[in-house]
């Protein structure tokens, strides 16, 4: 008897234990704490590095991608190379062309944005 509420005792402290643990073990998501919609960070950053005369915003948008309106920004942010080129990524043309990459925090934004859908 004394064996059995002793092993009773041992499975019992180890389920508490394990009852205890971390539930959440994940990693914090990259983008927690990230507001990115169109019309508060997107647009500008877009208007200001990728809409402009020559490249993505005219009668005939470079490579037919124009980012002038959310509806065209937002179709063209489901296609993988949209993040691919602003990060410079292997196999992907990097943009904006022949600039520098976009700072590590506006590129934050637009992956984001994307990730999340892409919102207004």
């Amino acid at each position: 008897m004394k064996k059995l509420v002793l092993s009773l005792i041992a499975v019992s402290f180890f389920a508490f234990f394990v009852s205890c643990g971390d539930d959440n073990n994940t990693t914090p998501d990259e983008c927690d704490g990230v507001v990115a919609t169109y019309n508060t960070t997107v647009k500008g950053i877009l208007n200001a590095s990728c809409a402009i005369n020559g490249c993505h915003a005219s009668v005939a948008p470079s490579a037919g991608l124009d980012l002038t309106t959310y509806a065209k920004a937002k179709a063209s942010s489901t296609d993988p190379k949209f993040i691919c080129t602003i990060n410079h990524g292997a196999g992907c043309n990097p943009m904006p062309q022949g600039l520098p990459k976009l700072s590590d925090a506006f590129i934050k934004i637009l992956t984001c944005w994307v990730k999340n859908g892409s919102p207004e």
